[in-house]
């Protein structure tokens, strides 16, 4: 594939040249920013079993992770502080040392089957009080570490970008079997996964022992 390179006469390089390409803010869309969680920004929390977090190190490089666990795993410890379980995972810890280097976090909720979204930002530190960490307990298992987030923003995020996708309609969902397996891909990547497809169903197989072992 043959690499890209943007024309630089058609970058947009300040504010006000990239407003001038869309008509103005709807009174509602910048009334609707809150600085604390009402009781419809926290009923959407308590239903929402998945969320990603935005953050970025000092360098400006940023990170997306996706986090998930049961209904209502985001504990809503007052109007401006939410506590966020973290789960075991691959141990690269991208989003927690960012936070370390900068506390600044974007949050996107979301429920299944809901089209719109809840975004909430704010400043996030890393906690290990034990009896917060014992109140995110699963299957006995406590987590090591709570995101817990001082909330500055939040405001509902409309359904236009989950319309557009279909994510939810089931006509336009897609055969998992088109592509490898994650650790046939994982594989390719970097120690080049194995031709023998035993040995690779194997593989995929040990995988899906992980999961049901190591997720709390």
């Amino acid at each position: 594939m043959k690499d890209f390179t943007v024309n630089p006469d058609f970058v947009i390089r300040d504010e006000a040249s990239l407003r001038s390409l869309f008509q103005a803010t709807h009174p509602l869309a910048a009334q609707k920013c809150q600085n604390s969680l009402d009781i419809h920004a926290q009923n959407f929390i308590r239903r929402s079993p998945f969320l990603c977090i935005g953050t970025q190190n000092l360098d400006g490089r940023a990170d997306v992770s996706p986090r998930g666990d049961p209904v209502g795993f985001v504990e809503i410890l007052d109007q401006r502080t939410l506590a966020i379980p973290d789960r075991p995972g691959n141990n690269r810890l991208d989003s927690l040392v960012n936070i370390l280097a900068n506390p600044s976090v974007g949050l996107l909720f979301v429920i299944p089957g809901f089209d719109d979204t809840l975004r909430v930002n704010g400043q996030a530190s890393l906690v290990t009080d034990p009896e917060l960490l014992k109140s995110m307990r699963v299957n006995e298992r406590t987590p090591k570490i709570a995101i817990v987030i001082k909330v500055t923003e939040v405001f509902l995020h409309c359904a236009k970008a989950f319309r557009r996708s279909h994510l939810w309609d089931p006509d336009h969902f897609q055969d998992r079997a088109e592509m490898p397996s994650l650790m046939n891909m994982i594989l390719d990547q970097t120690t080049g996964a194995p031709s023998d497809g035993d040995e690779m169903r194997k593989l995929d197989a040990g995988l899906e022992d992980e999961y049901k072992t190591t997720m709390y």
